[in-house]
Parts: structure tokens; sequence; C-alpha cells
């Protein structure tokens, strides 16, 4: 478990003024799972998931994007929080056809 602090800088930008929606915590972790025997793969992965559901309900609720892997479209609308909807508006204006579609995805979903 790596727990990167989130000070200075960061914490001085509002919310809104780019996706990252999480400028108000003060901590970002990173559970890792390593193992050199790949035999102990899904143990590892299980212990991976289990620690995170144990500490999830204590966290903000979503992520800094560049520390998931593929996890879902859910966890990615909780890490952008309010900016979501705005980024889908952006991706059906400038993307409409998904090109730009791997790591965490944004969908161009019709606007309201």
């Amino acid at each position: 478990m790596h727990l990167y602090p989130i000070t200075g800088a960061v914490s001085r930008v509002p919310k809104d003024e780019t996706p990252w929606a999480y400028r108000d915590a003060k901590y970002a972790g990173v559970i890792v799972g390593v193992d050199p025997d790949p035999a102990n793969a899904n143990k590892i992965t299980e212990w991976t998931k289990d620690y995170w559901e144990a500490l999830h309900p204590y966290s903000s609720g979503g992520a800094y994007l560049n520390f998931i892997m593929n996890e879902g479209q859910e966890r990615i609308k909780a890490s952008y929080r309010d900016n979501y909807d705005r980024l889908t508006k952006l991706k059906k204006k400038y993307d409409p056809n998904n090109f730009f579609r791997v790591n965490q995805n944004i969908l161009p979903v019709e606007s309201n």
C-alpha cells in the first residue's frame, strides 16, 4: 500500500477547473499485489481486492485514474464526480465515434 500526499498547488485549483475532482482529498492510496510466482496470481488478486473493499468505505469514493486498471465505467464516473457529465458532452462534440477509447474511457453519450 502506497499513500501519496495530495497537497500544495493541486489543492488550490477548484474541482471544476479540470476533470480530476478530488482536490479536497489529503492522500491518494495505491494497493498493489505482487508475487514473483505466477501460481499465486489468483491469491494475490483476491487479497488485493479484499484489501480495497475493506478500505473503500473510508475513502472519498473515486480514484486518481492513472492508478486504476479496468474497473468499469461506474468507477470512472465516481472518479470524475460531477465533471463526468461535462466530459461526456465534450467527448460527443470532439470524438463522437469514440476513437480515443483506450484506458479510462469517457463514453460519448447524448447530452441532456
